[in-house]
């Protein structure tokens, strides 16, 4: 059917039911659909298409299990770190972690640790002490990769001014035993003078939501510690470098601080640009600050800044547009005035992803993952249409692009730049199928739709739901080039909720978690793992809110020749489902909750058919990007060294040609095609394959080289 005859068709007056709108703080508004029916809801994971992978096969190694009882019930963890993190093996093994707690329903919030042993077990579970009065809470956490010792952070009432500061404490972990603390540090002592790059200054700056990270450090036999401090358009860096035997010995760190001239300039406009950002140091001595800004929407909005020589340099920006370009199923989306959009006054972009975190592939590729919305030419955006999907960028060749993480575009569509929900098969560029509406005599498109939020109703605290419970994670890739992506989503509970559909009844107290998974630094997701309490017996009478994920995943061996891995999660079992503590409260009722973990061990299974074989030699990733045009990297993993040969060939089976021949070491490598054959003359548009031969055996994939044809 083609999109001329799909205008004809379209129905218009539910376009303006869709609209969505956002304020400086912003407000979700009234749902977005009216008619449930008219919606088809996003496709589960296990009934992905033949041509894609499906969802990993999966088992707990740690069930569901309480740590505390809590009554503080909202965003446990930190706002943009993993407050989970894993031990070294060197240290022990187990998991560190820690979250805003409450021991009592009129109690102050506090700070809180936990120490899992290697068996997933709780060792220790208790209040930071603090020394001190008044509400604290806010805590991020970062673990040494040499030592094994943590370090906390947290906003906290200290001196008499009335702005909180954010102290640090670290924790010596002597000999496998945590709870060792050194008195806590004042890092950042609120309010904080800045001068800005036209001279400036400022002596009312108050940061808070700490990130912490470590990286290399510029002193022998040192890591440097980094400390992020934000307010709502700017931060502030702390660094500090340390050994284990300063953490032993008590030691105060000796603090440097540094500012974004860029971010102080920001800060004084009339109208300042509410950033997003989290925090990641690299292997080279590079600090990382990436997300995203909501501005002039022009302009180009997600952010990377990058600060070299141990955060000590210069600051770059480097800086994107999030906006995806699409079209206008029959002319079915319009304005207040029911006048259609044009296909350039539509198109996707980065939006309530505010708790996002950033994290490093094994090839120092940034992953930046959030939620990408259908927006509008007048700034509005339509709820139902938001979808996971990642931003990667690669500092090594200053590309970026934008990927699907969940759901995934097929594989056979080079018409649409991403997941289409109007259009997901084949022929591409046209509307799936029209549903007749008997009661306007009118034809509608048929529109995949979700709800990637840990709660149903949009109207929650003011209509604020969206801008206060988006909370999706990403790891760090682990040195096998595992990552995992962690959200919620309640899109069957809504359907219950929201428009009492039959068959959804036993979702009504069901968030759901959403796992993606990846075996190769995230060139390739699997369909997300999905739990819930519906589904898995496990987890019968669970509500988890507020799914965090630990920093990466431990591997674990092979199975066939996929990897194994696990993933321990921190999440928040809520009693009574919504957020008591906020302003205003969804519900009455104190409750609270439990702080709890899990643990699960992922199997990328797609790589054997049988279980008995030996783990594969060699592992051979999508090419990135796929469709391309000019170029393209193609990512492969060696596990042992020996001689490795890469080749492209055509869909006859000629070789085009060779992009190496050689002996290779164990991990990762990428290799680039620049679309040209063994004589450096460009090849034409079509489908090749590139092969792999290493270790005795071959593995091909296939890629697209789509030129565009100039226009008449």
């Amino acid at each position: 059917m083609s999109k001329s005859f799909a205008f004809a068709l379209a129905c218009l007056w539910l376009a303006a039911a869709c609209l969505g709108a956002e304020a400086d703080v912003p407000k979700a508004l009234p749902e977005s659909f009216s008619r449930p029916v008219e919606l088809m809801s996003t496709p589960s994971p296990e009934k992905a298409s033949s041509d894609q992978k499906t969802t990993p096969s999966w088992i707990f190694s740690k069930l569901p299990t309480s740590i505390i009882h809590s009554y503080y019930d909202y965003m446990i963890g930190s706002f943009n770190n993993l407050p989970l993190n894993l031990i070294p093996s060197s240290a022990g093994g187990g998991y560190f972690l820690t979250w805003t707690g409450r021991g009592t329903p009129g109690g102050e919030r506090m700070p809180y640790y936990g120490y899992l042993g290697y068996d997933g077990n709780m060792v220790n579970a208790a209040r930071i002490e603090t020394q001190s009065s008044g509400a604290h809470g806010m805590p991020a956490m970062v673990v040494d990769p040499v030592s094994g010792k943590p370090f906390y952070a947290w906003t906290q009432f200290v001196d008499s001014d009335p702005e909180a500061e954010i102290v640090l404490a670290s924790d010596a972990f002597i000999a496998g035993i945590a709870g060792l603390f050194n008195p806590p540090q004042i890092v950042i002592d609120n309010p904080i003078t800045i001068t800005a790059p036209d001279g400036t200054v400022t002596t009312d700056n108050v940061f808070f939501w700490p990130s912490l990270a470590i990286g290399p450090s510029p002193v022998t036999n040192a890591r440097r510690l980094y400390l992020l401090g934000r307010q709502n358009c700017n931060v502030y860096l702390a660094m500090a470098d340390f050994t284990a035997d300063d953490i032993e010995m008590e030691t105060p760190l000796s603090w440097q601080y540094t500012s974004v001239p860029e971010l102080n300039a920001w800060a004084l406009e009339a109208e300042p640009r509410r950033t997003h950002l989290a925090l990641e140091a690299d292997p080279a001595g590079n600090v990382i600050l990436a997300g995203y800004h909501d501005g002039d929407e022009v302009e180009n909005d997600i952010d990377i800044f990058v600060c070299g020589f141990f955060g000590e340099g210069d600051w770059t920006r480097h800086s994107f547009s999030s906006r995806i370009s699409t079209w206008n199923p029959g002319d079915y989306f319009s304005d207040d005035e029911g006048v259609p959009y044009t296909d350039d006054e539509l198109h996707w972009e980065l939006m309530n992803s505010g708790h996002l975190n950033a994290t490093l592939d094994r090839s120092g590729r940034l992953h930046i993952v959030g939620l990408w919305g259908l927006a509008n030419a007048d700034g509005g955006f339509y709820s139902l249409l938001q979808f996971v999907k990642e931003a990667v960028f690669n500092p090594g060749g200053g590309n970026f692009v934008i990927n699907d993480i969940f759901p995934k575009k097929s594989p056979l569509d080079i018409f649409n730049a991403c997941y289409t929900p109007w259009d997901r098969e084949y022929p591409f560029g046209e509307v799936d199928e029209f549903i007749y509406d008997p009661v306007n005599e009118s034809y509608y498109p048929l529109i995949n739709q979700d709800w990637p939020f840990p709660h149903w109703d949009q109207t929650a605290h003011e209509g604020s739901m969206m801008y206060y419970y988006n909370n999706i994670k990403v790891t760090r890739a682990n040195p096998q080039g595992q990552l995992a992506v962690v959200w919620q989503d309640s899109n069957r509970a809504r359907s219950w909720f929201a428009y009492q559909t039959p068959g959804y009844e036993a979702w009504e107290h069901t968030p759901e978690i959403y796992i993606a998974y990846s075996g190769c630094d995230g060139y390739y997701w699997f369909d997300p793992i999905v739990l819930n309490n519906v589904e898995i017996p496990e987890m019968a009478n669970i509500k988890p809110m507020w799914v965090y994920p630990a920093d990466q995943m431990l591997f674990t061996g092979y199975s066939g020749g996929g990897k194994m891995g696990k993933l321990g999660l921190m999440f928040y079992n809520d009693f009574t489902w919504g957020a008591n503590v906020l302003d205003p409260p969804y519900h009455p009722d104190p409750d609270g909750g439990e702080v709890m973990f899990m643990e699960l061990v992922i199997i990328d299974d797609s790589e054997a058919d049988d279980p008995g074989q030996m783990p594969a030699p060699a592992i051979l990733a999508q090419n990135w990007p796929n469709p391309f045009n000019p170029s393209t990297s193609i990512s492969f993993e060696l596990r042992q060294p020996g001689q490795a040969r890469l080749e492209i060939f055509d869909l006859r089976g000629r070789l085009v040609t060779t992009l190496l021949d050689k002996e290779l070491g164990t991990g990762i490598h990428i290799e680039d095609w620049d679309g040209t054959d063994a004589n450096g003359a460009p090849v034409a548009s079509g489908v090749y394959f590139y092969r792999l031969s290493a270790g005795g055996t071959s593995v091909s994939r296939k890629m697209l080289l789509l030129k565009l044809q100039p226009n008449p």
